[in-house]
Order: C-alpha cells, then sequence, then structure tokens
C-alpha cells in the first residue's frame, strides 16, 4: 500500500528544495558566530532535510505520482508560461539528490576547520544551495537568471573564505568574470524575448517553428549570447581559465561545491538546447550542436593536455572538471536519447569523484607539508580554547593506508579505469555510440570522440601516477599525518557512493535511461507545464 495515491502529491512541495535553505539559511543570519556548534547543526538539519526532500522526489517522479512523471507547482497560481513555474521531472530530481549528497559531504568536511575561518559560511554554504536548487527546477529563463545569480552571489563570499592574498585575487577574477558572464545573460534574455514575447521553456519550445525568419535569427541571437553564458559557467575552452586559479586558491569544502556549479552550466544546456532546438523546431532544429560537439572536443583536449602537464594536485582536480565539462558538452552535440542516458551516468560518477579528490588533496598534503601543519595550528589559534581543544580530536588509525586506497579510488573513477563506475559510464558511452550508428559503424565523428575519450583517459592515468608517486613515495621524510573522522568520512561516502553505482548499474543505468529519454523527447515536459492548470479552489471568483 503507497503512502501517496498516484497524481495526489500536493504541488507546492515542489518548492521546498528551495524554500527549505531559503529558510535555513535566513535563520543561521541571526545567530551569533560565536555559536558555531549551534549554526553548524542547524545548517546539518536543514541539509538533511533537503536531501531527504530531494530522494522523496527523485522517488516519486520515477514512479508515476506526478502526472506524466513531472511535477509542476505554478506560483500563485497562475497558470504557465504567465506564471512562475516549477517543474521537477526525473533529470531535476537526479540533479537536486546529487547537490545535497555533495552538499553534505562538504559540510562534513567543514566541520573541524574551515568552517571556523571567518563569517557567515553557514549562511553562505545554505544559500550557495537555494541557488543550485532553484535553477535546477525553474521553468523560465529569468528565474533561471535569478537562481544564477544567487547561486553566484553565494560562490564569491564562499571563495573568499578563509581569506588571504592568492584568494581574494582569485576571487577577483571569478567575480568579474561571472559578472561579465551575467551580462551576456541578460543580453540573451532581452533578444529572446524580444523575438518570442516569452521566457518559459516550454512555451519556446511550442513557438520556436513559428517563428518569422526575422525573429527566428533574433531568436538564435539571444540563445547564442545565451550560450556563452552558460559555457562560461561550464568552464568551457576558452572559457574556463577561471577554474584552476579558483580551485586551487579556494578552500577544499568551497571547491568541492564550485564542482557543483560549473555542472549547473551543462544542465542548463541539456534542458534548454534538448528542448527548445528538438526535431519539432522547424528550421531551428538542432541550432548550434555541431558547435557545443566541436566545443566539447577543444574541452576535452584542453583538460587533458592540462592534466598532464600539471604537478600541482589542485589543478590537476581542476583540469579534470574541465575535461568531465568538455565530454558531456560533446556528447550533446549527439542529440540522442541513449547518448544521453550515458552522458548522465557519466555525469554523476564524474562529479562525486572529482568532489572526493579536491577534499583529498588537503589530506594529502599533511603528508609531505610543513605548510599543511603550520596552517592548522594557525587556524586553530584563531578559534576559541574550546574550539581548538574540539579541533584537535583524535586521528583515525590507517591514515597513510586510507589516504593511498581513496586516491587510487578517486584516479579510477575520474580516468575511467575498471572496476568502478569511472569505467562503466565511459564503456556505456562508447557502446551507446557504436549501438545508435548501426551496422555502418559511428561516424567520423563519432571514431573522432572515442578517440579523444581513450586518449584523455590515457593522459589522466599518467598524471595521476605521477601524482600519487610525488605524493606517496618520493618524500624521503613523509610522516602518518592526523585525519579526523569528519574530514576522511565525507571523502570515503563519496567513493561508497560510487561504489554503489557500480554494484547497482543495473537499476541505476535504467533510471538514467529513463531520464535520458525524457530529456530527448521534451514532448512530455512541454505538455505537463503548459497544460497544467490552476488549482480551481483558489481561482478569482470573476473567472470562474
Amino acid at each position: 500500500m503507497s503512502f501517496w495515491p498516484a497524481h495526489a502529491i500536493p504541488d507546492h512541495l515542489i518548492s521546498l528544495p528551495i524554500i527549505l535553505p531559503l529558510i535555513t539559511g535566513t535563520l543561521l543570519i541571526f545567530i551569533n558566530e560565536r555559536r558555531h556548534e549551534f549554526k553548524l547543526w542547524l545548517n546539518a538539519a536543514g541539509l538533511l532535510a533537503t536531501l531527504m526532500v530531494a530522494i522523496a522526489f527523485m522517488w516519486l517522479v520515477d514512479n508515476g505520482r506526478f502526472e506524466g512523471n513531472t511535477g509542476v507547482y505554478l506560483a500563485a497560481n497562475w497558470a504557465a508560461p504567465f506564471g512562475i513555474a516549477l517543474v521537477i521531472d526525473r533529470f531535476a530530481a537526479m540533479m537536486l539528490v546529487l547537490a545535497s549528497l555533495v552538499s553534505c559531504a562538504s559540510l562534513t568536511f567543514a566541520y573541524r576547520r574551515w568552517s571556523r575561518v571567518g563569517v557567515h559560511f553557514h549562511t553562505l554554504f545554505q544559500f550557495l544551495l537555494m541557488g543550485i536548487n532553484g535553477a535546477l527546477i525553474t521553468g523560465d529563463l529569468f528565474n533561471l537568471f535569478v537562481f544564477f545569480e544567487v547561486m553566484l552571489a553565494a560562490s564569491y563570499g564562499l571563495l573568499l573564505h578563509g581569506q588571504n592574498a592568492v584568494r581574494i585575487r582569485a576571487g577577483m577574477q571569478y567575480i568579474a568574470l561571472n559578472l561579465v558572464a551575467s551580462f551576456f545573460f541578460l543580453i540573451g534574455i532581452a533578444l529572446i524575448y524580444a523575438a518570442s514575447g516569452t521566457l518559459n521553456m516550454a512555451d519556446l519550445a511550442r513557438i520556436i517553428a513559428s517563428l518569422n525568419d526575422a525573429d527566428r535569427a533574433l531568436f538564435e541571437t539571444g540563445a547564442a549570447v545565451l550560450a556563452v553564458a552558460f559555457l562560461t559557467k561550464s568552464a568551457i575552452w576558452p572559457l574556463g581559465f577561471w577554474l584552476p586559479v579558483a580551485y586551487g586558491a579556494s578552500a577544499p569544502p568551497v571547491a568541492a561545491l564550485l564542482v557543483l556549479v560549473t555542472k549547473v552550466g551543462i544542465y542548463v544546456i541539456y534542458r534548454l538546447w534538448l528542448i527548445v532546438f528538438a526535431e519539432d523546431a522547424g528550421s531551428s532544429t538542432g541550432f548550434g550542436g555541431s558547435l557545443l560537439f566541436w566545443g566539447g572536443l577543444l574541452t576535452i583536449i584542453y583538460g587533458a593536455t592540462g592534466m598532464l602537464g600539471s604537478q600541482d594536485a589542485r589543478r590537476v582536480a581542476s583540469y579534470s572538471a574541465i575535461l568531465s565539462s568538455g565530454t558531456l558538452l560533446a556528447l550533446l552535440g549527439f542529440n540522442r536519447p541513449e547518448i544521453a542516458a550515458a552522458a548522465l551516468f557519466y555525469l554523476v560518477s564524474s562529479t562525486l569523484a572529482v568532489a572526493a579528490f579536491v577534499l583529498l588533496i588537503e589530506l594529502t598534503e599533511r603528508i609531505y607539508s610543513p605548510t599543511s601543519r603550520l596552517l592548522a595550528i594557525t587556524m586553530e589559534a584563531f578559534a576559541s580554547d574550546d574550539e581548538a581543544h574540539e579541533s584537535a580530536g583524535v586521528a583515525i588509525p590507517g591514515a597513510m593506508a586510507f589516504l593511498g586506497l581513496a586516491f587510487a579510488g578517486c584516479a579510477l573513477v575520474m580516468v575511467g579505469m575498471p572496476p568502478l563506475s569511472g569505467f562503466i559510464a565511459k564503456f556505456g558511452i562508447v557502446t551507446s555510440l557504436l549501438t545508435v550508428s548501426g551496422a555502418g559503424g559511428p561516424t567520423t565523428t563519432g571514431w573522432l570522440f572515442i578517440a579523444l575519450l581513450f586518449l584523455s583517459g590515457l593522459f589522466g592515468i599518467i598524471a595521476m601516477m605521477r601524482l600519487g608517486v610525488r605524493i606517496f613515495w618520493s618524500s624521503p621524510q613523509t610522516t602518518s599525518p592526523r585525519l579526523q573522522l569528519t574530514e576522511a568520512s565525507p571523502v570515503l561516502a563519496l567513493l561508497l557512493l560510487c561504489v554503489v553505482m557500480t554494484v547497482s548499474a543495473g537499476p541505476v543505468r535504467g533510471y538514467m535511461d529513463r531520464a535520458g529519454a525524457d530529456l530527448s523527447s521534451g514532448q512530455n515536459y512541454i505538455d505537463q507545464v503548459l497544460g497544467h492548470r490552476p488549482v480551481p479552489s483558489l481561482t478569482r471568483a470573476g473567472d470562474q
């Protein structure tokens, strides 16, 4: 017996992934920074509630509890496209769960040290999550801009958290670049609205085929300008030069959150392009697909060569994130449901692995870096006596063994080697490319992508092996570091999720197949958003 009957879920519950972080972040503003423990537990409670809501929505949309497996909430009870619509389907629910999981790992890692440096860490953390969740479930471009700005404003503060000269320089570059990207975002929205008279994504997909030539040219110009903003935020070459600097300068928990920020840009590109420029878009069908594909390939080359040429672990992680963004963008250029499903599996796997790796880097630096130990002492000196005592903690046993195994796990997933989820993701991509091309085999572009996929994996193997040797064997004065349980557990949890994806590859891939099919065939999304009616009991009397 199910808890809820089919199609009986209150629509307004769809706003919970936005409302919960908003309320939690607002409450945290009024709590004094000296009450660190209380603020942290309130932050954690709000985050766990958001995670449970995201998991619940993931189950609900996949089990027919929303009509058409797509939930729609009409804010202020105005029908789309005139009102604000929040939309959650399998793809959005999956990304909500991913964002909450990485956020939980980041907050746990920050518990003993990084959350105590600077002010308003917990408030900014929740507002960042609010912006991410809002961008994932909004149904129109203007509110997408609003949530992007909330997300970016919070990320500005978090990037500067624990201020030092390097972090401030990187933060200023990050802020300046994203302000320019936001300007392009607004210009693109204005051009699209001038051409179509609407900003609702479902409505844009409905009317694009009926645009005249002049309006279509204006619309496509706006979409191209909009793409510049999204590609900048996704760190696509040549617009991703900011990412290695930002990752290298930010605190590890913040760097893990920035991994999410770049993937939100990829999410929006997938959502917008596969809905608006679908097969029924007239002469705009597949608009920009070839440019996205070649841009993705160039980004793969840029990311792979960056990994190969980097000696610093943080830069290796940065270029790995760029490489994954390029892979996802290139796969979008194929515009096939089977490939979209494989891309979603790769998106989740790579995000978990890179987030785990950026957290792990700080722990490995303690093996050979006296500076890291001095930093820990200095940070404890700025805390209160009680906080310094708590930070001392008890080191976990077998620290070196844990670090070595965790490093190997991250490396295997990031480069796509068996037996973990990175290999399954790349195997699924290659298999999908071979399958959809029929008996004649993949096209030239398909073979080129496969070749670059293997070559980038080889470059990644060389980079990670060299990095592992330098960290674990090159220094004659290595010491077993002291690791807190709250520092090791989030890295372990993220890697265990990759193991779960490997062991449960069948059910996980089945969900991705359904999400990819919904994403590639956006008609159901359009029908559910535009066909969703306001609640009758709330309509104005004059309209009845």
